[in-house]
């Protein structure tokens, strides 16, 4: 064990040790956390950061929808917000959501309320702090588009307020410091009647149901889009549709997701990703460059 995770401070949430994270990521494929800590509340959280060893690495998973986690696992205490964070409430016409607050259950909470605007949530997966972190978005619509505000936790425990102009969004990312943990958002769209609400988010969940392998075991958009450019025509062009390494394979359905067949390994799904860049930067000229958050050791 890290030295540094020996004097772990009391906490009122829960500590696990040498926790399995592969049953928590989409990919079903990695390591496991040193230390998994759930903490009980915004107040929890900020004490154990105020109070841990400062040579304590640590680092957040949500639902893994856009993760994979190396096989060597995760050294340090990896976070994972319980269902505590995962509250909606509405405020007119806007949202105030828990950082683990699922995206498709905050858009459904707008629907039901008459609030339009937020429907793309529904075909994004994960939770709502990885959106704010990867301003993630489909189908021409974005966290930015309806982002009011965040609160977010600094390594020492500090609250903080952020603004749209402290978010300082671009495509697939804002640019708050990493040590930021999110804890919670307010989101807001415009009136409608929830009927038509839902009636386009059924319409872009049918869509993506066509054109994804969402039953599949997979991280999502694998690579960002290039400038002028779709990453899966540049991985169609390169002849890489169906290729495989071991378990892991990038889609029949869509080539810019890779998906684990069964019992690939973290490395397999890796190495795959690498060997797709690698035959598009032949073929185009252009480097591919990873939307899928890959961390721990190899």
């Amino acid at each position: 064990m890290n030295g540094a995770c020996e004097s772990l401070p009391p906490v009122r949430g829960t500590y696990q040790f040498g926790a399995a994270l592969k049953d928590l990521v989409w990919f079903r494929a990695g390591g496991a956390a040193e230390v998994l800590y759930r903490p009980a509340d915004a107040d929890d959280l900020a004490e154990f950061l105020a109070k841990r060893h400062p040579g304590t690495p640590v680092m957040v998973v949500g639902v893994g929808s856009n993760l994979l986690v190396r096989d060597g696992g995760i050294p340090g205490v990896v976070i994972r917000l319980p269902a505590a964070f995962g509250k909606v409430e509405i405020e007119g016409l806007r949202l105030r959501a828990g950082a683990a607050a699922l995206d498709a259950a905050v858009s459904r909470r707008a629907a039901d309320a008459g609030i339009a605007g937020l429907e793309f949530l529904r075909g994004v997966p994960g939770t709502i702090g990885g959106a704010l972190r990867m301003n993630a978005g489909c189908y021409g619509s974005e966290i930015n588009d309806v982002f009011v505000e965040a609160t977010a936790i600094d390594l020492h425990g500090v609250k903080h307020t952020l603004k749209p102009a402290e978010m300082v969004f671009s495509y697939r990312k804002s640019n708050v410091p990493d040590d930021l943990i999110f804890v919670e958002a307010v989101l807001e769209g415009i009136k409608d009647e929830p009927a038509a609400v839902r009636a386009r988010m059924d319409e872009l969940l049918a869509r993506r149901e066509a054109s994804q392998p969402i039953k599949s075991k997979t991280g999502g958009s694998t690579f960002k889009n290039p400038p002028n450019a779709k990453a899966w025509q540049l991985i169609e062009d390169a002849g890489c549709r169906g290729l495989k390494v071991g378990d892991a394979q990038v889609s029949d359905v869509h080539c810019n997701f890779l998906i684990n067949l069964g019992g690939a390994s973290a490395a397999e799904i890796e190495a795959l990703g690498e060997q797709v860049r690698a035959r598009v930067k032949e073929k185009s000229g252009i480097e591919l460059e990873w939307e899928i958050k890959r961390v721990g050791v190899p």
